[in-house]
């Protein structure tokens, strides 16, 4: 391959990436025009997160934490750069068969954004048009590239700009230029003015909710003063947050609708001015995500603003022989609760509309999401919910049980140590052992801690706020110099020991003790 030719295929490589970038700008630029949602890349990600096997997911999380959406969006426009390169490279050989190869991913990317949650027909106008313009800008680009024909014999201008084989580099870069430019002022721009004219942030801000009918009293002793343990609520910025959306649901509350349907006697609608008429309570109710592993931190505790599910649902009169609400949320993700959860008298399910004191945070849910005591996340805690349906766990499944989840989850009580933390080696003398403990709906009777391989001590405990929510525990201890292993185990209120064996998170959770190797020097 001689020097030039291997500097055009470079060029074409690059000219594949800058079509793709055209494409992905131009789509952005109509779905704005059109009032769409229709971002291909974005549509790409959500139908990884939708198509990615269920060990790969937890690797994400566990590895990633909330960073994981993050790594998706950036592997996908790394894949995109690729494929584009090879794209162009294919261009300059034969440039029809380019131009379809674009062609077809454009095609993949309408059908994804079409066949998302809640998309409708005027949403495949955006990458349409955009793989259009991709086109157009691949076949200008790749055209300077290529020589003329070999039988040509017209005389050249002296001050001609190509090459002696023909290929017209300065025309390619003017129109790379020109292209590239383009492509980021629009894509970007195009997404800034999306952000501004369709935020609901500002909305979120300026809402004032009605005071609630009754509030969550704090018990003396609910908090234990030592350094480095969770705090009792759990701030909102730092609250967990695991969900299949890669951009977060912007929701108008003057908007929003929750239909209740399925096998009811009385299906409903309801705005978010019909649901905060019904009346505010509190509800402190710690909430645990099955990705949890033993010893992690996805698990949170919050005060929350709502209206118990108990109430709509008899309204709606659910058939006797139903068993299951399908939870669904806007960006088209499902949960699996039993009907007996949310109906039950002593569990406070909720659907809850505001956090620690504030409306919800958009990525936690707002306007409404619900929370269920008791329950995974994956099977109770839908955000941006506009829908329950009353049905069977025989006739509906939700989005995470053909993914290898159960469709009933409920949560396995367990401990956790916050302090020593692993890796930070601690100073001999007396120094605290402390950390958290839950079990929902049934509360946590006693904490109990193994220094090595000697006798289990009985922690002391805070004051619970109620069955539904995690407390603190403590014990202290005269650490000598060296490495010591620290375990922790619970009992709940029923009797039960929490679960020795080692189990993985799917498909309903993970279980064990946490061993915590400390040094102290």
């Amino acid at each position: 391959m001689s020097t030039g030719r291997g500097i055009d295929r470079m060029l074409a490589a690059s000219a594949g990436v800058i079509a793709a970038g055209v494409l992905l700008a131009a789509s952005e630029l109509a779905a704005l025009l059109l009032g769409r949602a229709a971002s291909p890349l974005l549509a790409a990600g959500s139908f990884v997160v939708d198509i990615v096997p269920q060990p790969v997911k937890e690797f994400a999380v566990s590895t990633f934490g909330s960073a994981d959406k993050i790594v998706l969006l950036a592997s996908l426009a790394v894949a995109v750069l690729i494929g584009a390169a090879l794209i162009g490279l294919l261009a300059l050989a034969r440039p029809i068969a380019g131009a379809v190869a674009l062609g077809l991913a454009g095609g993949v990317a309408t059908a994804m954004v079409v066949t998302r949650a809640g998309a409708g027909a005027l949403d495949a106008i955006p990458p349409v048009v955009g793989t259009a313009a991709g086109i157009v800008v691949l076949l200008l680009l790749v055209r300077r590239l290529r020589p003329r024909a070999s039988g040509s014999t017209r005389a050249r201008p002296a001050a001609s700009h190509t090459t002696p084989s023909g290929v017209d580099r300065r025309g390619f870069f003017l129109i790379a230029a020109v292209a590239a430019s383009a492509a980021v002022i629009v894509g970007v721009g195009s997404r800034v003015v999306a952000g501004v004219t369709t935020s609901v942030r500002a909305v979120r801000d300026a809402l004032r909710l009605p005071a609630p009918r009754s509030t969550v009293e704090i018990p003396a002793g609910a908090e234990l003063d030592v350094p480095g343990i969770t705090p009792l609520f759990t701030p909102n910025d730092d609250f967990y947050r695991v969900d299949t959306a890669l951009t977060v649901p912007e929701i108008d509350p003057a908007e929003w609708r929750l239909v209740i349907d399925g096998m009811v006697e009385q299906p409903m609608e309801l705005t978010f001015d019909d649901l905060l008429a019904r009346g505010l309570d509190e509800y402190a109710i710690t909430l645990t995500c099955v990705s949890n592993e033993v010893g992690g931190g996805l698990v949170g505790n919050a005060r929350w603003l709502g209206v118990p599910v108990r109430d709509l649902l008899r309204e709606a009169r659910p058939a006797a022989d139903a068993d299951m609400v399908l939870s669904r949320s806007i960006d088209g993700f499902t949960a699996s609760t039993p009907l007996a959860s949310v109906n039950d008298d002593g569990i406070d399910a909720i659907l809850a509309v505001a956090m620690n004191g504030e409306p919800l945070p958009l990525e936690h849910g707002f306007p409404v999401r619900m929370v269920v005591p008791g329950l995974y996340g994956y099977v109770s805690a839908t955000k941006w919910l506009t829908r329950l349906t009353v049905t069977t766990f025989e006739a509906d499944e939700a989005y995470w049980t053909p993914r290898g989840y159960s469709a009933e989850a409920p949560i396995k009580f367990s401990s956790r140590v916050d302090t020593p933390k692993i890796g930070k080696p601690v100073s001999a003398g007396r120094i605290p052992i402390a950390g958290v403990a839950w079990a929902q709906t049934v509360g946590i009777e006693r904490v109990e801690v193994r220094i090595d391989d000697g006798d289990w001590q009985q922690a002391t405990l805070s004051s619970p706020i109620n069955a539904d929510t995690w407390v603190q525990w403590m014990l202290p201890w005269d650490a000598e110099p060296g490495t010591h292993y620290l375990t922790v185990r619970a009992v709940d209120k029923a009797g039960n020991l929490q679960i020795e064996e080692a189990a993985p998170i799917a498909p309903n959770g993970s279980s064990g003790w946490q061993r915590t190797l400390v040094s102290v020097t």
